[in-house]
């Protein structure tokens, strides 16, 4: 930061680190708030010093707020060879070393600013310090038909009818104030108001108030501040809220929220990770589960099944993350089964902490996982070190936590006795369970939903990573939407929609960012973006 200091001053500082030298042969033309000098005179006297130290390249995250300068699009404009007494206007392009001549002049600008020809692939424009995201318009729309959030609000394509009912979800990790600043090391790059509660709240509540999602999954959600903040400011808004607080010393949790308008409460059914008598599950993590009804002229409308969750961070942990989400989808399992047999609609939602692509994340949409010989650190890819490359045992789980392979609640056993020659009377039968020899226990998980992930994960464009979450240390995707569809048979590559057919339709979801997005506005949080993930934000139909 002092290095960069010295050089929005002029001046910089001996190696030593005692007295200032100029920087320039002579005082620079000050236009506004850039500065100008010749190429040669700042290469020379610039960058074979010490401001090299300040610039901060994708996946490398100095202290200094700025200057951003990014690797793949560099972003120093240059101007043809002028002297600043001209009165001509500056002509700007683009970075090129073939570009470059000793007269040449540098600019050094506060922001980052691309041309068209270097505009993100994902045809996200930076615009006054934000980034516009575009709704992607899927199930009967043309993919290519796309428009600003500014033009179509979320309800204007949700309309209800004696065939369908449409709402939309949103999922939203917004960042516990005590976590932001017991993990602060992760925010360095955030100039230091952007991140106070005073200054956060107002913009996350501006965000719901824009989106008007029919139903809140939040993540994070701080005991104190949902009392006092954010509850009332929810429920003014039209909603009924839901919270379950984590089990454990840090007072945040998860919440679900829903409009009085949409749908009635059926169920609400916390789930608590941690349990005592295991020694795995020692995380106070914890999720909620919802059931809800939609509110349209119909006798015996169908119900929707809504769960959030957060799961352990812990990329090492992977044996606790997989036995978490097992005992999510078991309560998931018993409160959306039905008496025919069949579940009703389901949508998943929360921070999972796994990345596109690894075993946890297969398994949900894949409904099977073999884990027999898998390391627990690789569990969920959210690191490629050598930490954590013990084998998961088989089972994952001991019998006493009473989920089964296939992820539901076993039926409650009365207690045992051992076969003998003896006669046992029927009534001994009927309350005892005879002990059968030992089977070997299966290294094979399954889950009995068709879930699919409302997100590609991937650009349609490109095929560039999207990310859900960005700060000083990665910029990954851990949030996900998951919902209870039959997929088609057609396979997609990176990028591409995913067909569906039967069970919920997705309509349309609010476009992710790339990593690259997300730099050109100093990452996450920032001021207009005031948690370190993004919000997710999808349209649902559901046929009657």
């Amino acid at each position: 930061m002092e290095t960069w200091r010295c050089v929005r001053r002029g001046y910089g500082r001996c190696v030593a680190g005692r007295g200032r030298y100029s920087m320039f042969p002579y005082p620079l033309k000050s236009l506004g708030q850039d500065w100008t000098t010749p190429r040669a005179e700042l290469q020379r006297y610039c960058w074979n010093r010490h401001i090299s130290s300040c610039l901060r390249w994708p996946g490398h995250y100095s202290r200094a707020p700025y200057p951003y300068f990014s690797s793949r699009q560099f972003s120093l404009n240059c101007r043809a060879p002028l002297l600043f007494d001209s009165g001509t206007p500056f002509q700007y392009y683009n970075w090129r070393s073939d570009h470059l001549s000793n007269t040449a002049f540098i600019h050094l600008s506060s922001h980052v600013m691309n041309s068209d020809r270097d505009e993100p692939s994902s045809k996200r424009k930076k615009h006054q310090g934000t980034i516009k995201r575009n709704w992607e318009y899927l199930y009967g729309h043309n993919k290519e038909k796309t428009k600003d959030l500014e033009d179509k609000t979320v309800h204007s394509m949700c309309e209800d009818s004696e065939e369908k009912f449409d709402f939309s979800v949103m999922s939203y990790n917004i960042l516990s104030q005590d976590l932001l600043e017991d993990n602060s090391h992760l925010y360095r790059h955030c100039q230091r108001p952007v991140l106070h509660w005073s200054f956060r709240f107002p913009n996350i509540l501006k965000e719901i108030k824009h989106f008007d999602a029919d139903v809140l999954c939040l993540q994070e959600v701080q005991e104190d501040h949902y009392g006092t903040e954010i509850r009332p400011s929810l429920e003014s808004l039209g909603y009924h809220c839901e919270y379950k607080m984590k089990t454990g010393s840090k007072p945040d949790g998860c919440a679900i929220c829903f409009k009085h308008s949409k749908f009635s409460l059926l169920s609400v059914n916390p789930v608590e990770f941690c349990r005592r008598d295991i020694p795995l599950l020692d995380r106070d993590n914890i999720g909620l589960v919802l059931l809800l009804q939609p509110k349209i002229a119909r006798a015996a409308p169908p119900s929707i099944c809504i769960a959030n969750t957060h799961l352990l961070y812990n990329p090492r942990r992977g044996d606790i993350k997989l036995t978490q989400l097992a005992m999510l989808l078991a309560e998931i399992s018993s409160v959306a089964h039905q008496k025919d047999g069949s579940f009703c609609p389901i949508i998943m939602c929360g921070d999972f902490n796994s990345v596109p692509g690894s075993p946890l994340y297969s398994f949900i949409k894949e409904g099977k996982l073999n884990y027999e010989g898998l390391a627990i650190g690789k569990v969920s890819g959210q690191e490629q070190s050598s930490r954590g490359q013990r084998i998961l045992s088989i089972p994952i789980w001991p019998p006493n936590l009473g989920i089964s392979q296939s992820c539901v609640y076993e039926p409650q056993q009365g207690p045992r006795v051992e076969k003998t020659d003896s006669k046992l009377t029927q009534a001994q039968l009927e309350k005892a369970e005879v002990l059968k020899p030992a089977e070997k226990v299966s290294s094979h998980l399954q889950h009995h939903f068709s879930l699919s992930s409302v997100y590609s994960h991937y650009s349609p464009d490109t095929g560039v990573p999207e990310v859900t979450t960005c700060h000083s240390r990665s910029a990954i995707t851990v949030d996900y939407i998951f919902y209870s569809a039959e997929k088609d048979g057609a396979a997609g590559g990176r990028g591409a929609e995913v067909a569906l057919v039967g069970g919920l339709k997705l309509l349309a979801r609010l476009s992710l960012l790339t990593e690259q997005d997300l730099w050109t506005v100093n990452g996450l949080p920032n001021e207009h973006n005031s948690s370190d993930h993004l919000p997710l934000l999808a349209k649902f139909r559901l046929e009657l």
